[in-house]
């Protein structure tokens, strides 16, 4: 039987969403930016640990606010599907600390708006363009910590340019009972 999980993935305008996305699927990368404007689906199929499990991995244009209600989600045609993911995936370009205060933002919304009994929805912060970290405005130990031991979520840096760590970040936090950490292994998770 093919399990079949929901994966968001928000950050602000200009951080990698899409280009994680595709290095993700595809194994490629622009160094044209292309504005994400509409939500988009993606629907590949992943081996797991042995098991075939379907994703639906939707890509998100950034968002003002997460919606606080069903009617809120539905009457916005970029939020539709936003609150029955089974995870999130909140990117922020490690050089921009606007883009790391809007992470912290949509987080908190999505813990203090998610629907009655999901609170345990795994969340995994992604800090994107890490071939530039010359210019990092916060340090990485500091994220690091606060994330992973206060916030209670995953961590990992990435470089979409370069495809680095981007298995990291597609393996390790999709969803919580299937414990993810263990397909870290080589050869243990691979893309349909």
């Amino acid at each position: 039987m093919v399990s079949t999980y929901r994966v968001a993935v928000l950050g602000a305008r200009g951080v990698g969403k899409s280009a994680i996305v595709r290095q993700f699927l595809y194994n490629e990368f622009s160094e044209v930016c292309v504005p994400t404007t509409t939500r988009r689906l993606y629907l590949p199929a992943v081996v797991m640990n042995g098991h075939v499990h379907d994703l639906q991995i939707l890509d998100f244009p950034p968002i003002s606010a997460f919606p606080v209600n069903t009617l809120q989600e539905w009457a916005d045609a970029c939020c539709r599907g936003l609150r029955s993911v089974h995870a999130y995936i909140l990117v922020y370009d490690i050089c921009c600390f606007d883009s790391f205060e809007y992470v912290k933002t949509i987080r908190q919304q999505i813990l203090e708006t998610r629907v009655i009994g999901t609170s345990e929805t795994p969340i995994i912060i992604v800090g994107n363009k890490r071939d530039l970290q010359r210019g990092r405005v916060i340090p990485r130990w500091n994220v690091s910590h606060l994330v992973r031991k206060t916030w209670k979520c995953g961590y990992v840096e990435c470089s979409a340019k370069y495809n680095w760590h981007i298995l990291l970040a597609r393996c390790k936090h999709v969803h919580a009972a299937l414990r993810f950490q263990g397909a870290l292994r080589r050869n243990r998770c691979a893309i349909m």
